[in-house]
């Protein structure tokens, strides 16, 4: 899908800018306004999540079809929905921000399809967004700390360390070779006869558990830079659940909740150690007034949280972590995103098609692989 024939964006030092943003990457629809006017904060004039939960419970999963059909079904809504609670009309806005790539093609194409045919009814420029970038930028939406910080981006489906210099320049320090946690937490769920979406089904079982009770490994520990795996710790937590129901005749609740516990203090040990590396090279280059934030759903975790806080505090920066409701997928972040592109003045293409992968880093070799559709990570 290629738009073009865009009208020219608004300049960078316009003193009040209203964008909307729309995501639909996976299995969230979503809608939001944001209105920037240096030097206050940016508001988030509404944010409109409807989720797919119920529609995909069956399936242990999200099914992409299912998923782009249901985008398809209330894109539209959600955009009206998030103008009404903004107060605003299409009059009102500056722009509009869509998330362009990465995700799952067919909800992809449905979110950029609307804000196509919106640009071409309305006249409105139109900005095509990292989904990631949307992430990686939300603690300058919240807090407006400046560049460079150190952002571990954590979700379903990507986990890295980034160093965010800009709007559009990011510069990866390591990332999982395999699993996301995201993933490993539906995996495991999965495993443990858990509920989907995994993480806060783990987390729930894992607060009545011993997280000491199982000794489960830490993938790549042992060697040395930023890079991180966690396939090996979800066959660990299959292996394990196999012992106990041959020992047992099935799982008892007990064992799950400690296998849950102990899955998930593995989990933050990884992150935890690696965050320490990539918290040293970061300020070996940048001493001054240091941040580490952390985005993504998988962020949500209360526990996974509190570990990477301790180990920001004792590098001695400054800990960021966004409002449970900006964790997991939003328009906001979409609309922030694109509304940072206009500020920078990047020059915005007259064509962008949409992307099933689109990595940050344009020059990293890639972790996860690359065919005819790119880069995975």
């Amino acid at each position: 899908m290629t738009l073009t024939n865009r009208p020219n964006l608004p300049a960078p030092d316009r003193a009040a800018l209203t964008v909307l943003g729309i995501e639909s990457s996976c299995d969230d629809t979503a809608a939001a306004v944001i209105r920037h006017a240096p030097p206050a904060p940016a508001q988030i004039l509404s944010s409109v999540v409807w989720g797919q939960t119920e529609l995909h419970a069956g399936f242990g999963g999200v099914v992409p079809e299912i998923a782009a059909r249901a985008h398809a079904e209330k894109l539209d809504h959600a955009v009206e929905a998030a103008l009404t609670q903004a107060g605003v009309t299409f009059t009102d806005l500056d722009a509009i921000a869509v998330t362009a790539g990465p995700g799952l093609i067919g909800g992809v194409l449905s979110g950029v399809m609307l804000a196509r045919g919106i640009s071409a009814a309305t006249g409105l420029p139109l900005l095509g967004v990292n989904h990631l970038a949307g992430h990686a930028l939300t603690p300058r939406l919240t807090d407006t700390i400046a560049f460079p910080y150190l952002m571990l981006l954590v979700s379903g489906g990507h986990c890295q360390f980034l160093l965010v210099s800009g709007a559009d320049d990011f510069t990866r320090l390591g990332g999982t070779i395999d699993d996301a946690p995201g993933e490993a937490f539906d995996k495991v769920a999965k495993l443990l006869a858990l509920p989907q979406p995994g993480g806060p089904s783990v987390e729930a079982a894992a607060r009545s558990g011993d997280p000491k009770r199982f000794t489960l490994p830490r993938p790549l520990m042992d060697r040395p830079g930023c890079d991180m795996s966690f396939s090996g710790l979800k066959t660990a937590v299959l292996r394990t659940r196999d012992a106990l129901v041959a020992a047992h005749g099935g799982l008892r609740e007990s064992d799950r909740a400690d296998l849950c516990a102990s899955f998930q203090a593995a989990v933050a040990d990884v992150l935890s150690g690696k965050a320490r590396r990539a918290l040293a090279l970061y300020m070996a280059e940048h001493p001054a007034q240091p941040v580490f934030a952390v985005a993504g759903g998988v962020a949500a975790n209360a526990t996974l949280r509190g570990a990477l806080d301790h180990v920001a505090q004792q590098a001695g920066a400054r800990f960021l972590a966004p409002p449970l409701a900006l964790c997991t997928d939003n328009a906001a972040m979409i609309a922030w995103a694109g509304l940072e592109q206009i500020r920078a003045g990047t020059p915005a293409p007259q064509d962008f098609v949409a992307r099933p992968r689109w990595p940050l880093d344009k020059t990293a070799a890639p972790l996860l692989g690359a065919g005819k559709k790119g880069a995975k990570s």
